[in-house]
C-alpha cells in the first residue's frame, strides 16, 4: 500500500506539503497541489486518506518537549514544526522542562492524557528506565538532537562528533595548542560526542588535554561564564576556548570581555551552533553550524507520516546530518608567532 512518503518522494516535496495539498489546508500553489495529486494517483495513494486519518484521531495536537526553550536552536526548530503543523490543521503544545527529568515526565504524562496525535522531543535522560518510558509512550514519537541508545524510535540530529572535531582541528591548524573546552552535561548524546570529538582530535595530534580546562557548563550561559572566568584567572591560560553550544559561547565571550581580554588578540573563541543574531556579535564567532531547519523539517515530516494511516508499520529511522564550518573573526592565527608562543 502506498504511503504519504511515497507521494512526497514522487512529487519532490515535503510530507507536510503533501498534507496541506491534499487537505487544502495550507498555502500551496495550484501547480504544487496538482503535482501532489498526480503523484498520489500515480503511486495509488487515496488523496483523502490522510484527511480521514487526521479527523479520526482523538486530538488535533502534537507535543513539542525540550529542555531549554530560550536556546535559539530550539526556537528555530519550533518555528518549522508549527508551520508544518498548521498546514496539517494541527496545533503544537510546547513544554519547556528546564532540563528537569521530573518536569519532562509530567509533561509526557499530560500529553498522553490529552491523547495527542504524536510528540517531537529532545530527550534529556539516558538510563534504562528512561529509555523504557519513551519506548512505551502510546503515541508516535520522534526524537531530535539527543539520541538515546537502544531506543526504537525515529531520531534526527547532527553529527556532534564531527562538529567538535572540525573546530578542534581548525584551532590546531592555526597553531593553538593550549585549548580549553566548555561542554554540556555528561550522559547527553550530543555532549558526550562533542567532548569525545575534542579529546580524540587533540590526542591524535599528540596535544595535551588539560583536565582543568575541560569543564562542564550544562549548555547554559551563566555556568559557562563562571567556568571561563575561572580558566582565564589562572596563572597559565589557554590561547583558545571551544564552547560546545552557542549559549555557552556567549557566556564565555562575556567573561572574556569582563576580564579585560581581547578576542581574538588575547584569547580565541569558537562555538558549535549558529544563532540568528550572530552577525551583531563582535567579533563574529567562528562556528560549526547545524542544519537546524532541515533537522526540524525531517522531524515533523516523520511525525506526520507516522500519524497518517499505516504510519505505525514503518521501521524506526535515523538521520545524522553533517555540520558546516563558518569562519568568523574570533580566532587568532598563531602560526606566525613562532614555536615559543606555541609551547604547551
Amino acid at each position: 500500500m502506498a504511503t504519504i512518503r511515497d507521494v512526497a518522494a514522487r512529487a519532490g516535496v515535503a510530507i507536510s506539503t503533501v498534507s496541506a495539498a491534499l487537505n487544502k489546508s495550507g498555502p500551496v500553489s495550484a501547480a504544487t497541489r496538482n503535482r501532489v495529486i498526480a503523484a498520489a494517483e500515480a503511486v495509488g495513494y487515496v488523496p483523502n486518506a490522510m484527511a480521514r486519518g487526521l479527523k479520526s484521531r482523538s486530538s488535533p495536537y502534537i507535543g513539542f518537549v525540550v529542555g531549554d526553550l530560550t536556546n535559539p536552536y530550539v526556537g528555530t526548530v519550533l518555528r518549522v514544526i508549527e508551520k508544518a503543523a498548521s498546514a496539517a490543521r494541527m496545533a503544537v503544545i510546547v513544554s519547556d522542562n528546564d532540563d528537569s527529568l521530573e518536569r519532562e515526565r509530567v509533561a509526557l504524562d499530560l500529553l498522553s492524557a490529552q491523547q495527542v496525535a504524536g510528540v517531537i522531543i529532545s530527550p534529556i535522560g539516558c538510563d534504562d528506565e528512561y529509555r523504557a518510558r519513551l519506548a512505551g509512550f502510546g503515541a508516535p514519537l520522534v526524537t531530535f538532537d539527543q539520541k538515546i541508545a537502544g531506543l526504537n524510535r525515529d531520531f534526527v540530529g547532527t553529527d556532534s562528533l564531527l562538529a567538535s572535531h572540525m573546530l578542534t582541528a581548525y584551532l590546531l591548524r592555526l597553531g593553538h595548542r593550549r585549548i580549553a573546552y566548555i561542554g554540556g552535561r555528561p550522559g547527553l548524546w550530543s555532549a558526550d560526542m562533542r567532548r569525545r570529538g575534542f579529546i580524540e582530535t587533540m590526542q591524535q595530534q599528540r596535544v595535551r588535554v588539560e583536565p582543568d580546562w575541560t569543564v562542564i557548563a550544562g549548555y547554559r550561559s551563566e555556568p559557562a561564564y563562571r567556568a571561563c572566568v575561572s580558566i582565564l584567572s589562572g596563572r597559565r591560560r589557554p590561547t583558545a576556548i571551544l564552547a560546545a553550544n552557542n549559549v555557552m559561547a556567549l557566556g564565555a565571550l562575556q567573561a572574556i570581555n569582563d576580564l579585560g581580554f581581547r578576542c581574538p588578540a588575547d584569547i580565541s573563541l569558537v562555538s558549535i551552533d549558529d544563532v540568528p543574531w550572530s552577525g551583531v556579535v563582535k567579533p563574529r564567532l567562528t562556528m560549526v553550524a547545524q542544519p537546524v531547519t532541515e533537522i526540524a523539517q525531517i522531524a515533523v515530516d516523520w511525525l506526520l507520516e507516522r500519524i497518517a494511516p499505516g504510519g505505525n508499520r514503518l521501521a524506526a529511522r535515523e538521520r545524522v546530518l553533517p555540520p558546516r564550518l563558518i569562519r568568523g573573526e574570533s580566532c587568532a592565527d598563531l602560526r606566525s608567532l613562532g614555536s615559543v608562543s606555541l609551547a604547551v
